[in-house]
C-alpha cells in the first residue's frame, strides 16, 4: 500500500504564507497596524508605528527563514561565536 504523495504545496505540509510574511505574523501586523493608526490620530503617538514598520521588515519570510533569523545568525557569527584562524607560511 503507497501513501499519497502531493507535489504542491511541498506534499501540502508546507506554512501558510500571505505575500511576504507567515499568516500568524501578517495576523499580528495587522492588528498592529490597525491600533498603531488609531493611536496616531487620536493621541499623536508615534511609537507604535515605527514598532510596527520594525515589526514588518523583521519578519519578512523568504524561503522559510525570516530577517529577524539572519539577523540572529549574523550576530552570532561575527560577535558570539569563536572563530578561529590559523596562519601558514
Amino acid at each position: 500500500m503507497s501513501t499519497k504523495q502531493f507535489i504542491y504545496p511541498h506534499n501540502l505540509r508546507a506554512t501558510a504564507n500571505l505575500w511576504l510574511w507567515g499568516l500568524r505574523d501578517f495576523t499580528i501586523l495587522c492588528i498592529a497596524a490597525l491600533l498603531s493608526v488609531v493611536s496616531l490620530v487620536e493621541l499623536g503617538f508615534i511609537v507604535p508605528a515605527a514598532a510596527t514598520l520594525c515589526f514588518g521588515f523583521l519578519t519578512i519570510r523568504r524561503d522559510d527563514r525570516t530577517v529577524l533569523d539572519f539577523l540572529g545568525c549574523a550576530v552570532r557569527y561575527f560577535i558570539t561565536s569563536q572563530q578561529e584562524f590559523y596562519w601558514r607560511i
